[in-house]
């Protein structure tokens, strides 16, 4: 066990807060459901589009709300784990809220809170040093559906199971 000492920053990689990539969220509601403590808050709503050179319009799910109660949150990361997009990262902000007048009030972060802190979240290390750099490297995220987002080990892509099978 390392002493870490007061005023130095924490080791990379470490759990503060949970970030929010708003642009991989597609509300599929995972991270909510999975979430032991139900701390997390999602509201949507659905809309049709029509994609250009498709045959009829789909149905898209827009974001309303995603919010974090931290005053709930155990900070297990199981909601960073369970994202099969990327859409919820480690920040390392320490600045936890819920400390200052409005104490109750600062413990709900609404998404353009948790968006703020994408910028904070550092790239994972490689694997070895012949891996190729992570997405989270390249100077702009990803969009959904770029190459990248779903193709994590664990990710919901790629998997042929199917029930009783």
């Amino acid at each position: 066990m390392t002493d870490v000492t007061e005023g130095a920053p924490p080791p990379p990689r470490t759990r503060g807060v949970i970030a929010l990539l708003e642009a991989n969220c597609t509300v599929c509601m995972i991270c909510a459901r999975e979430c032991p403590d139900w701390c997390i808050h999602i509201d949507s709503h659905t809309e049709t589009v029509q994609q250009e050179g498709a045959a009829r319009p789909r149905q898209q799910n827009v974001l309303d709300r995603f919010a974090i109660d931290y005053g709930q949150c155990l900070y297990c990361g199981i909601c960073v784990e369970v994202c099969p997009f990327d859409a919820l990262h480690w920040a390392p902000e320490h600045d936890y809220p819920g400390t200052g007048e409005h104490a109750v009030a600062e413990l709900v972060h609404e998404r353009s809170e948790l968006g703020k802190w994408v910028t904070q979240v550092p790239p994972p290390p490689p694997l070895d040093a012949a891996a190729e750099a992570a997405p989270e490297a390249a100077a702009t995220r990803p969009g959904r559906g770029a190459p990248g987002t779903g193709t994590r080990p664990g990710a919901l892509s790629g998997r042929t199971r199917r029930p009783g099978g």
